[in-house]
């Protein structure tokens, strides 16, 4: 037990927990089980695996940290991770306890608190999940966004447009810019095609809006000082650093405190539609619960308050 109590002293002190003692652990084929009923197990026989003053950390309690077929090296450092964590854990609450007071009655009404709102949310969860409508149509999100517009103020400038940066040795850069520039299926296709084989990085333009600093970061562009100026006077734009050159065409753009088009704030507006449905389900399921148990009489306010 001597030797046991050094370990234990050793992890109290702040070191992790010998991989020796981890792989002695997980070493039994028991240890992947359901926890044991304590009545089946006297004090007095269980395994301790850590210690903080009076407060032990048992073998059978680390039963459910550890999934079937978890490879040894990965249980071991999760289980090592469990018990440090549980070590660190008793200090603070036995610090806590030795210097402030603790009403208990309080404390045990707010772990019930807690319990049963863990209980309800997994039910609200599961009823969702049974309920939810997650089709959201074009007209609905079209409707909340008209009637919610000034909820889509940008707070940055956003572009519709086309960047490519390539190194200096690229070939074929003279015909870059014609391919970026052109209109045509063909030139698209190329321009692409020249990207995927050349390009340090590019982004095509299509009915996609990008936040402008998010485009052009760690390019020359964006040291700009005055990026709405600059959307305002150029639609194509060439730049080049000691590495690479950068090709800039917007087809798009708006800026900050402007209206939002719509097609940016699309999957924010279904997020939002789908989050009401949500809230409106839970409101519906308490209700029902609530009317049928009433019809039922399965409560009653008692006067004795």
């Amino acid at each position: 037990m001597k030797k046991v109590e050094n370990i234990l002293s050793d992890c109290c002190a702040g070191k992790l927990l010998p991989v020796l003692l981890v792989t002695l652990l997980l070493g039994s084929c028991d240890l992947i089980r359901m926890k044991r009923n304590p009545d089946e197990q006297p004090e007095d026989e269980r395994l301790p695996v850590a210690r903080v003053n009076k407060s032990y950390l048992y073998k059978d309690d680390l039963t459910s940290i550890i999934q079937p077929g978890t490879l040894p090296e990965d249980s071991a450092r999760r289980v090592e991770a469990y018990v440090n964590s549980w070590i660190r854990k008793q200090l603070l609450m036995q610090e806590a306890l030795k210097k402030i007071n603790i009403n208990e009655a309080e404390l045990e009404r707010k772990i019930l608190d807690y319990r049963y709102s863990l209980i309800a949310y997994e039910y609200q969860a599961y009823y969702i999940r049974q309920h939810l409508d997650t089709a959201v149509s074009r007209a609905d999100i079209e409707k909340y966004y008209n009637e919610n517009r000034d909820n889509f103020i940008l707070k940055q400038n956003i572009v519709r447009a086309t960047f490519v940066k390539v190194p200096k040795s690229a070939p074929r850069i003279n015909k870059l810019k014609d391919l970026i520039l052109s209109n045509k299926e063909k030139d698209r296709n190329e321009l692409k095609s020249y990207c995927l084989s050349f390009s340090a990085a590019y982004h095509l333009s299509d009915s996609t809006w990008m936040v402008f600093d998010e485009l052009v970061k760690n390019s020359p562009l964006a040291e700009i000082p005055n990026k709405v100026q600059f959307l305002r006077n150029y639609s194509y734009y060439e730049t080049a650093d000691d590495n690479y050159l950068y090709f800039l065409k917007v087809d798009e753009y708006r800026i900050s405190d402007s209206l939002s088009p719509l097609e940016f704030v699309r999957d924010e507006i279904r997020n939002i539609l789908l989050n009401k449905r949500k809230v409106e389900l839970v409101k519906k399921l308490e209700d029902e619960i609530y009317a049928e148990a009433q019809n039922n009489k399965e409560f009653e306010i008692l006067s004795g308050r």
